[in-house]
């Protein structure tokens, strides 16, 4: 029987017995109890949800869906829901807001939160289970209607018909039982149904006016149950929990209503009075309840503002910020308004203030993040302008055969070079490119003239021991892969070093797969020349076996997707799973690719 239906039969039956006027006096208590709960209840569930983010919501709405009664659940999907809306409604215009600080066209500032479409599919397939859910309960509730009118016809039977020798307390016992765990009907039945059975029992009742031993047993029985119901709510006031005294109460007094049925008269009022003197003390200690809230939402206030003070501090730093330090600052900043959003409630007359706050404190961010980086396209136009002027430098001298004065030369314009700046990223390949074709034609030319076999090896390794702490000194700031093929460019071209300095060689591997890992590129993207006939057979085996890995797991990717009924991109499960798939594919085309100029020559 449903928490619903207790009430109403509960309420009913009491209108039905002798003297049960003391009824309307539990009333106004038993619902105040009911009204506080489902509001402590409702500011709990919004205190646990606003420290959820947008995916752990969505992992809560997809485990909703696969629950076999799925549509029984609406109020809680329907608030998951509600709060991923204002979440996505918040990022997208914080996004239009970043955008609007970019200066970017307006047709360019249409923004679509990649979560949305996620969303909706999960909002579409909730409510065909819901509509599955509903049929079956209508299904239910006709046979419970019938399974409740047979109940009444066998209660009517028994004060009507019964047989001489019946034990009515047995009878009356099961009737009950069985009325009780009877399941729900339509509502629409409910009224008449429920009006009906109250009046056949109470028609019972009048009957047993004649056996005073049934009543007398009947009444002793309720005031026991009232008895516990009274000691258990004077334990509810000793709990340290007031949520949780709260919630018991609410279920005592559904007992005393359901269950508690009417007792003698001479007890009906005094127990009554004390259980609800015990229900008020309990409900006064709401406040204590309430000074925890505010307690807590104060201690979120203070965390909230120190993320605010973080963030300022990263859009105001005290020396002059580069490349490096903003890509440090936009990891930082994501994770304090990670942290930001995670942490609860505030309190409420400061929430929005709080709010505004943390907002502009993003944008302040953002605009200095902004304003750093146009003003770094302009050095980064100047630092192209010096390097092309090496660059002519470089050819203007590449064929020269004049060693003492063009050897230091190029060695004077490398190091020119390792001292500009950056320039911009469409320019960078480009003007390396060039910069380093012409210096290996002038280093070719003088190993060529020179005997390249005779080098010196402890100045191989002297060079090599420079080239190896240049490398260590390597970071993932723009311009850092460039460095690093610059220096293997300048190792491969570098002779042999002492026996037992051989380990150098090693460690250079080593520390080269690092910084690779750092930079987030692969070896068969490395730009590098020098190489022997040996090791690029070896590069090119290499790539070959990447190949074939790669595609192995593509295979297995797409494989998995088949084992789905519905295995379209439009399906929000496997999204990523096709992102994956096509992310491999284009690294395998550009391993190809890096495969077919090595088999080329190129």
């Amino acid at each position: 029987m449903a928490p619903e239906e207790l009430k109403q039969t509960s309420a009913e039956e009491n209108k039905l017995e002798p003297k049960s006027e003391v009824i309307s006096e539990e009333k106004p208590v038993a619902e105040e109890s009911e009204e506080i709960h489902e509001a402590l209840e409702d500011e709990h569930k919004e205190d646990e949800l606003s420290g959820l983010t947008l995916p752990q919501i969505m992992e809560r709405m997809e485990q909703l869906i696969n629950l076999n009664n799925a549509g029984a659940y609406h109020k809680k999907f329907h608030q998951l829901k509600e709060h991923a809306f204002k979440i996505i409604h918040d990022e997208s215009e914080e996004h239009k807001n970043q955008a609007a600080d970019t200066e970017l066209p307006e047709e360019r500032v249409h923004y679509e939160h990649p979560s949305q479409a996620k969303l909706s599919g999960l909002i579409s397939i909730f409510r065909e289970k819901q509509d599955a859910f509903h049929q079956q309960q209508d299904a239910e509730q006709a046979k419970n209607l019938e399974q409740r009118q047979s109940i009444i016809e066998r209660l009517k039977n028994l004060y009507t018909n019964s047989e001489p020798g019946v034990n009515l307390f047995k009878e009356i016992r099961e009737i009950k039982q069985e009325w009780g765990n009877a399941g729900q009907v339509a509502k629409s039945e409910f009224k008449i149904l429920n009006n009906n059975y109250f009046h056949h029992l109470n028609q019972f009742y009048q009957m047993l006016d004649m056996n005073k031993e049934y009543l007398e047993q009947e009444y002793s029985h309720n005031l026991e149950k009232r008895q516990h119901i009274i000691e258990r709510a004077q334990e509810l006031e000793k709990e340290s929990s007031v949520q949780k005294a709260l919630n018991e109460l609410q279920f005592l007094h559904k007992l005393w209503k359901e269950e508690a049925e009417p007792v003698a008269e001479e007890f009906r009022e005094k127990t009554w009075e004390v259980f609800k003197e015990i229900s008020n003390r309990i409900h006064e200690r709401k406040s204590e309840l309430n000074a925890q809230i505010e307690a807590e939402q104060q201690e979120n206030l203070e965390k909230k503002n120190n993320i605010i003070e973080e963030i300022k501090k990263l859009a105001s730093p005290e020396k002059e910020p580069n490349h490096h330090y903003w890509q440090t600052a936009i990891k930082t900043m994501e994770e304090l308004r990670a942290n930001f959003l995670k942490t609860g409630n505030v309190p409420r007359k400061i929430s929005n203030q709080n709010w505004n706050d943390f907002k502009e404190t993003i944008r302040n961010f953002n605009s200095a993040k902004n304003e750093f980086y146009k003003n770094l396209k302009h050095n980064q136009q100047h630092n192209l302008d010096e390097k092309m002027k090496l660059i002519q430098t470089a050819k203007d001298n590449m064929h020269s055969e004049d060693w003492d004065t063009a050897v230091p030369l190029f060695k004077k314009l490398q190091d020119d070079w390792k001292t500009i700046g950056h320039v911009p990223r469409s320019m960078a390949n480009k003007v390396w490119d060039e910069f380093r074709e012409a210096c290996n034609v002038f280093f070719n030319q003088y190993r060529a003239k020179n005997n390249v076999q005779n080098d010196n090896w402890k100045e191989n390794f002297q060079q090599k021991k420079a080239l190896l702490e240049e490398l260590k000194n390597v970071t993932d700031e723009e311009g850092s892969v460039e460095k690093i093929e610059q220096i293997k460019t300048s190792w491969n071209n570098i002779g042999k070093v002492p026996r037992e300095k051989i380990s150098i060689n090693s460690e250079f591997n080593k520390t080269m797969r690092e910084k690779m890992k750092l930079n987030k590129i692969h070896d068969y993207e490395l730009k590098e020349d020098g190489l022997s006939e040996g090791q690029i057979t070896d590069k090119a085996r290499k790539i070959k076996n990447q190949i074939g890995d790669l595609e192995a797991e593509i295979v297995k990717l797409e494989n998995n997707i088949g084992f789905f009924t519905n295995p379209s991109r439009e399906n929000p499960l496997l999204r990523d799973t096709y992102n994956t798939i096509d992310q491999k594919k284009a690294q395998l085309e550009s391993m190809k690719q890096s495969l077919h100029q090595i088999i080329g020559g190129e």
